[in-house]
C-alpha cells in the first residue's frame, strides 16, 4: 500500500478567510466600544481613572504623588533638605447636577512651596506659593464641571486634571509625602476622610441634603465674594481682534488703605495694551512690541503709539491735574494719585477706575475669545500688604444707561479678583510704636529692626538685641543722634551697656503711645505721630485697638475720632480739617549741629472706666493691642512700662544693680 503524504498546513478558501477577518474586526470594534466609558484620561497621560470613581455619585477627587528629586543644596540635616516633586490631581463631576465654581482644598503639610499648577489657580496668592498649611485651588480657565448626562460622557467637560510642581522639605526618602486632607470647600458639600493607598488618595464628596441655599438672586456664574480689596475686570465692548475693558478697585476694609497704588498682572495669551484712560503704564517701549509676536502679526501697526507691550505691565493712577484730560482723563473715580481711603473716612475716595483697549493675537481673533490677565498684585506706599486671588468669572456687572434713561446696561463678561490684607512678618513692618507712661521715667522705643535690617551693616550693630531704654525726649531725635542719650540714660539708671549696640528700627513712621493720667473714674493717653520720611502724608489716619479699655473711649482733643464697628473697641483718629497733612522730615534750625526734625502731630485722648470691670491701666490695659497707620499694622514693643521701676518689665532697682555687676564682672573676665 502506498504511503500518503500529509501536509502540516491547511489551505483555507478565500471566502472563509474574508469571513474570519471580518469576524476579528467586529470583535475588536466591540472591545473598543466596551472600554470607552472613561478612557479619555489616558490620552493626556493621566492614566486610568481609579476604580473607586465608579461608585461615586457626587464629586470625585484624587491626588497622585508622581515623583521627587533631591534639590540643591544637599545637606545632611533631613529636615532642611529640599525635594522637587510632581503630583497629579483630578476632580470629576460624577453626579447629575452641574458643579459651578469648584474649590478644592489640599491639606499640604510638608512645608510645600507650589511653583506651578496647570489647569487651576490658587486662591491664596500667586506662585511660588507657600502651601505649608494647605491651599485652595479653583479652576482656571475651567471653573465649572458639567454632567456626563448633558455632555454624552465627554471627560474634558466633566473633569479637570491638575499637574502640580513644587518643593517640599523634611521628608526622608523612604516616606511618601502625601497631603493630610483632600476636600471641597464649596458651601453645601460634605467630604468624608480621604482614602489612601500608597501614593494615591481619593474622596467622594456629596451635597448635604439639609443645607439651605441662601436666598437671593440666582447667578449663572460664581457668587461675588467680599474681601479687603475687590477688583472687577469688566469687558465693555468686544471686537474680533480687540476689546475694551474696565478695571474697578474698591476698598471695603474699614482700616484698609492704599497710597500711590501700583497694580501689576500677567498676560497669558500675548495680549497688549493699545490705549488707556484713567491710568498709565510705567514703561512705554515700542521695541518690546516690534520684536514680539504682536509685531510679527500686526505688521502695519504703528507701535510707537501703543501704550504697553509688556507681559507684566506696571500700572498706576493718574495725578489729579489729568482728571479733565480729553485723551487720558474724563473717567469717574480716576486721577487721585493712587489714593484709596477707607469707606469709613470718605466713601467717595474708596474707589478707583480705569479703562484699557486690549489687542489680541491668534487664535483668539473672535468676539467671544475673552481671557482676563492672571497673577494680580497691588501695593502702595507705607500701606498694608495685599495678597490677591485668581480672577473668578462672575455674572456681568450692571451700569446705569449712558443715555440717562432709567435703564440698565450689562458688561459682556466680568471677573472678580479678591485681595486680602496679610499680617506683616517679623521685622517686615513699615511703621512702629513706642510706649511710655507717667509712672515710669523710661520710654520703650520701637523694636530693633522692626522695619527690617537688610540694608544695614550688622557688623556695627546687633540686629537681635532688644533696644535700649530711652529718656522720653530722645524719641524726638533720629536714631543716629540717640546714642549719647541712650548711653547716658543707661548709666544714670544703672543698666548695662552692650559693646555692640542694637540696630535701629528703620521705620519711616513711628508712633508714641503715652499713658498720661490714671484716676478713679477714667484715664488719659497721648498719641504722637512722627514722620521720618522726606514726603508728606495727606489724609493720614491712625487706628488703635484697645481691648476691653476701648469701650471707654470718650473724646480726642486735636484729632477727629471715630469708633470702628462692629465691636467699637477700635478707634480711628485723623487730622482735623486743615490739619490732615502730616509733613515730612525737615532740617534742624542749624543743620550743621542740629539733628533733622520729623513731621509731628499729637493729641490727648480721654477714656472712662464706667461699666468696665477689672480695668488695670498700669498692668497693660492702658496700651494698644494693635495699632495701624494708614492701614499698615505697626510693630508693637514686646513689653510695656510698669510702675515698679524705670526700665522694661518692672525689674526692681536692686535686680538692675545685680545685672549691672554681673555684666561688669563678665567684661573683666574677658
Amino acid at each position: 500500500m502506498k504511503a500518503t503524504k500529509v501536509k502540516t498546513g491547511m489551505k483555507i478558501p478565500w471566502d472563509a478567510r474574508y469571513s474570519l477577518s471580518l469576524l476579528i474586526l467586529l470583535s475588536s470594534t466591540l472591545c473598543l466600544c466596551n472600554g470607552q466609558d472613561y478612557g479619555t484620561p489616558t490620552e493626556d497621560g493621566a492614566g486610568e481613572p481609579p476604580p473607586e470613581m465608579a461608585h461615586c455619585n457626587g464629586i470625585f477627587m484624587s491626588y497622585n504623588f508622581g515623583s521627587r528629586e533631591r534639590e540643591y543644596p544637599h545637606v545632611k540635616n533631613v529636615t532642611a533638605q529640599s525635594w522637587a516633586f510632581k503630583s497629579t490631581v483630578m476632580i470629576v463631576n460624577a453626579g447629575k447636577e452641574e458643579f459651578t465654581g469648584w474649590q478644592m482644598f489640599i491639606g499640604f503639610r510638608h512645608k510645600e512651596l507650589i511653583v506651578s499648577a496647570t489647569g487651576a489657580a490658587p486662591m491664596d496668592g500667586d506662585f511660588p506659593l507657600d502651601a505649608s498649611n494647605g491651599t485652595t485651588f479653583v479652576g482656571s480657565p475651567n471653573t465649572d464641571l458639567k454632567t456626563s448626562i448633558l455632555t454624552a460622557g465627554d471627560f474634558t467637560q466633566i473633569s479637570t486634571n491638575i499637574e502640580i510642581t513644587g518643593t517640599l522639605f523634611g521628608v526622608p526618602k523612604s516616606v511618601l509625602p502625601m497631603p493630610k486632607t483632600l476636600k471641597l470647600v464649596n458651601d453645601g458639600w460634605e467630604c468624608p476622610a480621604a482614602k489612601r493607598k500608597g501614593g494615591n488618595m481619593n474622596v467622594c464628596c456629596k451635597r448635604n441634603p439639609k443645607f439651605k441655599v441662601k436666598t437671593g438672586p440666582k447667578t449663572k456664574f460664581a457668587l461675588r465674594r467680599h474681601g479687603d480689596l475687590n477688583i472687577v475686570y469688566d469687558v465693555l465692548q468686544s471686537f474680533g481682534s480687540s476689546y475694551l475693558a474696565q478695571v474697578t478697585i474698591d476698598n471695603e476694609n474699614p482700616l484698609g488703605r492704599l497710597d500711590r497704588w501700583n497694580l501689576t498682572w500677567e498676560w497669558m495669551r500675548g495680549e497688549f495694551i493699545n490705549t488707556m484712560r484713567g491710568a498709565y503704564t510705567h514703561k512705554r517701549d515700542a521695541s518690546e512690541c516690534l520684536y514680539s509676536k504682536a509685531g510679527q502679526y500686526y505688521k502695519d501697526l504703528d507701535f510707537s503709539q501703543v501704550m504697553n507691550c509688556q507681559k507684566k505691565p506696571a500700572i498706576s493712577d493718574l495725578p489729579p491735574e489729568r482728571k479733565d484730560d480729553k485723551v487720558m482723563g474724563k473717567l469717574p473715580f480716576c486721577c487721585k494719585n493712587g489714593t484709596l481711603l477707607p469707606p469709613l473716612m470718605d466713601p467717595s475716595k474708596s474707589r478707583s477706575m480705569f479703562q484699557l483697549q486690549v489687542w489680541k493675537l491668534p487664535p483668539d481673533l473672535n468676539k467671544t475669545a475673552l481671557y482676563p490677565p492672571q497673577h494680580w498684585k497691588i501695593d502702595g506706599v507705607l500701606n498694608p500688604q495685599y495678597k490677591c486671588g485668581p480672577p473668578v468669572r462672575v455674572d456681568p456687572s450692571q451700569f446705569p444707561d449712558s443715555s440717562g434713561l432709567p435703564a440698565v446696561t450689562y458688561a459682556i463678561s466680568s471677573w472678580q479678583i479678591v485681595c486680602n490684607i496679610t499680617k506683616p512678618k517679623a521685622q517686615a513692618s513699615r511703621c512702629c510704636v513706642s510706649f511710655s507712661a507717667y509712672y515710669n521715667n523710661s520710654a520703650i522705643p520701637c523694636n530693633t529692626c522692626a522695619c527690617g535690617c537688610n540694608d544695614i551693616d550688622t557688623d556695627t550693630c546687633n540686629a537681635d538685641r532688644n533696644p535700649l531704654l530711652l529718656p522720653p525726649d530722645a524719641l524726638l531725635v533720629p536714631f543716629d543722634n540717640r546714642t549719647l542719650k541712650a548711653k547716658a540714660w543707661a548709666k544714670q539708671n544703672h543698666m548695662p551697656i552692650p559693646k555692640k549696640l542694637p540696630c535701629p528700627d528703620n521705620c519711616g513712621v513711628s508712633i508714641n503711645w503715652h499713658v498720661n493720667t490714671d484716676y478713679r473714674n477714667g484715664w488719659t493717653a497721648r498719641l504722637t505721630v512722627f514722620n521720618w520720611r522726606d514726603f508728606a502724608f495727606e489724609d493720614w489716619f491712625v487706628a488703635v485697638e484697645m481691648g476691653k479699655a476701648g469701650k471707654g473711649y470718650e473724646n480726642v482733643y486735636s484729632f477727629n475720632g471715630t469708633r470702628v464697628p462692629p465691636n467699637n473697641r477700635t478707634v480711628m483718629f485723623q487730622g482735623l480739617p486743615g490739619m490732615n497733612y502730616l509733613v515730612g522730615q525737615v532740617n534742624g534750625t542749624h543743620p550743621l549741629r542740629d539733628p533733622p526734625v520729623p513731621g509731628k502731630q499729637q493729641s490727648v485722648i480721654s477714656f472712662t472706666k464706667k461699666n468696665i470691670n477689672g480695668l488695670k491701666i498700669a498692668e497693660g490695659d492702658g496700651f494698644p493691642t494693635k495699632l495701624f497707620f494708614n492701614g499698615e499694622e505697626c510693630a508693637l514693643p514686646k513689653h510695656f512700662p510698669k510702675k515698679s521701676s524705670g526700665h522694661r518689665g518692672g525689674i526692681s532697682v536692686l535686680m538692675s544693680l545685680v545685672f549691672a555687676m554681673a555684666a561688669a564682672f563678665a567684661l573683666m573676665m574677658d
